[in-house]
């Protein structure tokens, strides 16, 4: 196991590089781990690289976890490894904690943290280049909707998958029944989103109603037809229709489970290489 020290943005890094036991061993991937000014504390990423022999400068696909998961999830519970294999992509699977991808009223600053300071990290490393896209299943699949509405000049494609679409549309008691049938997560949630969520910087109909058609990135939302966020997502796609915001929306049979996406995170990247033309 060797490590690698780097500056970014005026920061110091180490990477902690793991050696790839999987598919292709040409394919280089390892941790990040780097401390975060916008959490004050240490946090991690794990990263795929292309191939030695495919050229840069690279696309980059964010890859968002859920709620009760972190970096490591989509590596150790997907082929994400293989199915990007000879793309000119960088896959970076950040830690988002149970953070919803939000500066929280009271907590951590995720979104802050991922969308805005972990980006300069990896264009200060790695050979990149715009647009980017992203990529989310549940908490991450809110993550990934948000991340492409909020910020489409950089990722201008966005899919999630069984996403968790209505929170911050609902208030924090609905949400915590909608989103975890858990009664006891209210309190966290009222901690991230306030206690009057409706139209503000974590609802994403408001976002979409607000952003202007011709800065609307690439979207696609699929949701599994056994999935208890089902309702949520054909809720979320009524309002996109409402909005007149272009979209793909695809049902496929399958729950909220890891065999539903592994399947469906390739129908993810098919979306992004046709949207960044790679």
């Amino acid at each position: 196991m060797k490590g690698h020290d780097f500056c970014a943005g005026g920061i110091n890094y180490r990477t902690t590089c793991l050696p790839n036991l999987a598919y292709n061993r040409n394919m280089p991937s390892f941790e990040l781990r780097y401390f975060s000014n916008a959490l004050q504390m240490a946090t991690a990423a794990n990263v795929i690289l292309p191939s030695p022999e495919v050229n840069g400068p690279y696309h980059v696909m964010f890859l968002l976890h859920g709620l009760s998961d972190d970096h490591t999830i989509w590596s150790r519970r997907t082929s994400i490894e293989r199915y990007v294999e000879g793309l000119p992509l960088i896959v970076v699977m950040p830690d988002g904690g149970r953070g919803w991808y939000c500066d929280a009223f009271q907590g951590f600053a995720y979104e802050t943290a991922i969308a805005v300071e972990l980006p300069k990290i990896i264009e200060g490393y790695f050979s990149t280049k715009l647009p980017w896209c992203v990529t989310g299943l549940s908490m991450g699949g809110y993550g990934a909707a948000k991340l492409a509405l909020k910020y489409p000049a950089r990722f201008q494609s966005g899919h999630s998958h069984s996403g968790a679409l209505l929170f911050g549309h609902l208030t924090p008691e609905v949400a915590s029944d909608s989103n975890t049938s858990r009664r006891d997560v209210q309190p966290e949630f009222q901690r991230i989103l306030g206690e009057s969520p409706l139209g503000g910087p974590n609802d994403l109909c408001g976002i979409a109603e607000r952003l202007p058609a011709g800065s609307r990135p690439a979207l696609r939302i699929d949701c599994g037809t056994e999935d208890f966020l089902l309702e949520d997502n054909r809720a979320f796609i009524k309002q996109l229709n409402s909005f007149g915001f272009e979209h793909e929306y695809q049902e496929f049979p399958g729950s909220h489970e890891w065999g539903y996406w592994d399947c469906h995170v390739q129908d993810a990247i098919a979306f992004h290489r046709k949207n960044l033309h790679f």
